[in-house]
């Protein structure tokens, strides 16, 4: 049995993953004999091939950002799965879904697996969460007397907020918020949605405080 870092085989770049690993198979904890045996077609980075989910969460857990994400969800928000996708691509410490405890997970892309989705029935009971880990709320939506996302220096830690599709972020949330950022637009729609808006708010965050993604 070899040891060491498992090195996947090329993958065919018309079918997305790896087949079979040939044998004999890496001898590591981390992998799992299911997908070594059938082959790994989920849509992960290579550094995941094979892994066990549990294994791929352990080490994500070694390196996700101290920034955390919450998203209203008082109507069933479609762009939820979005933003819990992007919470994961851009390494986020966990993601809140407040209000409705059932959120849509298609837009999740089974990301949600790999990533920590937590619960608040309320926003009281997300500000009394925030309080306890010292975390301020940054509220993203487009409203009066917002700062520009793009000059405001976002806190390394901290709870990025986000609204619902149409009404944006609840009064309460405004609120609570310690500053609440506007994103430039420059066509005709009056707003973007919490997917879209996400992704640009945790981005903003990585330029200022994180460094190069791992190889």
């Amino acid at each position: 049995m070899t040891t060491g870092e498992p090195v996947p085989p090329v993958a065919d770049p018309a079918e997305v993953g790896v087949g079979p690993h040939p044998e004999p198979w890496p001898d590591d904890p981390r992998l799992d004999p299911e997908l070594l045996a059938d082959g790994d077609r989920r849509n992960v980075v290579d550094r995941y091939r094979y892994w066990t989910v549990k294994a791929i969460v352990a080490d994500l857990d070694e390196r996700r950002h101290p920034f955390h994400v919450a998203v209203e969800n008082w109507q069933h928000d479609l762009n939820i799965g979005t933003v819990v996708r992007n919470a994961n691509a851009f390494g986020a410490a966990a993601v809140h879904i407040v209000g409705r405890r059932r959120w849509n997970r298609r837009g999740a892309m089974v990301t949600d697996r790999y990533q920590h989705v937590l619960h608040h029935a309320d926003v009281d009971d997300l500000v009394a969460w925030a309080s306890d880990e010292g975390l301020p709320l940054v509220g993203i939506d487009n409203l009066p007397g917002a700062v520009p996302l793009e000059s405001t220096d976002l806190p390394e830690a901290c709870v990025l907020v986000f609204g619902q599709e149409g009404t944006g972020l609840s009064g309460a949330v405004r609120e609570a918020a310690e500053v609440v950022c506007s994103i430039a637009q420059y066509g005709s729609t009056r707003s973007i949605n919490a997917g879209v808006a996400s992704g640009i708010a945790m981005h903003a965050w990585v330029r200022r405080h994180a460094g190069p993604p791992p190889a």
